[in-house]
């Protein structure tokens, strides 16, 4: 079958914090800058997104900023997100509305990944979502203070409604789920295959930083403590990267963001 098309990295915002966030024992006291990610793959059977970014509402308005981004309760604070960062504007630049994505794909349920549900199901997405059992018992567990519990509800206030996926798979000819666990209890990446060039390998949260990635340094944040784990999902990508023939993507690394083409110029 034909593989993707094209694949486009959308910012969604900006979020300066701890470099520690990133790097789990290194980096303490150094303040980085860091890209929110989402991407866009177009195949012939459809359009995925991998990962939404954050709720803009929560950002911008003052009584929910103060609610869910104190720096007194949350010590990562606030990121930066624009009008024109939104992804309805992204969607709009490529002649597309939230209606034309027809699979969201997200890699873990932290606020800045998985946030723009409810923009994005109210600006008419009725995309099936794919997430991991293990990330979803681990969300209604009340025990990963990243995963803001009203990012998983309407605006109705009902609960979003997830098709609920174990281990790997192919999520489209050419998409295939790869399990990065770690960071969260079910965190996934993504091996994107293209018509031309090498294959793209998103780490998502694996890597936030091509440091992760270079010295198999596990991310800052943990699930319940598991850096072993974390490192393995690590090399895991490593070989799979080695295997394929494919770029492995970090996720929050703004040098490496800029290196990529400018949107919305597809990374074909």
């Amino acid at each position: 079958m034909a593989p993707p098309l094209r694949l486009w990295p959308l910012l969604t915002a900006t979020h300066r914090y701890d470099k520690s966030i990133s790097t789990f024992n290194r980096g303490k006291g150094e303040v980085i800058e860091a890209p929110i990610l989402a991407y866009l793959i177009e195949t012939p059977n459809g359009r995925i997104l991998y990962d939404v970014g954050c709720d803009h509402a929560k950002i911008q308005d003052p009584v929910l900023r103060e609610r869910y981004y104190n720096p007194a309760t949350f010590d990562m604070g606030a990121p930066d997100m624009r009008e024109e960062q939104r992804l309805p504007h992204h969607l709009a630049r490529l002649g597309l509305t939230p209606a034309d994505v027809d699979l969201i794909f997200i890699g873990h349920l932290h606020f800045d990944h998985a946030g723009g549900l409810k923009e994005l199901k109210r600006c008419g997405c009725g995309a099936e979502i794919h997430l991991q059992r293990d990330e979803w018992d681990a969300a209604c567990s009340g025990l990963d203070g990243a995963v803001f519990e009203d990012d998983l509800i309407d605006d109705e206030g009902r609960a979003l409604q997830f098709c609920l996926k174990r281990g790997e798979y192919t999520v489209a000819p050419g998409v295939t789920a790869v399990a990065t666990p770690g960071h969260t209890a079910g965190h996934m990446s993504l091996l994107i295959e293209l018509p031309t060039g090498q294959p793209v390998l998103l780490a998502g949260d694996a890597a936030d930083l091509q440091e992760n990635i270079t010295d198999e340094i596990a991310p800052g944040t943990l699930w319940q403590g598991r850096e072993a784990q974390a490192v393995e999902s690590i090399r895991k990508l490593k070989a799979l990267a080695s295997e394929t023939g494919a770029q492995l993507w970090p996720n929050h690394d703004m040098a490496f963001y800029r290196s990529l083409p400018p949107f919305p110029t597809p990374c074909t």
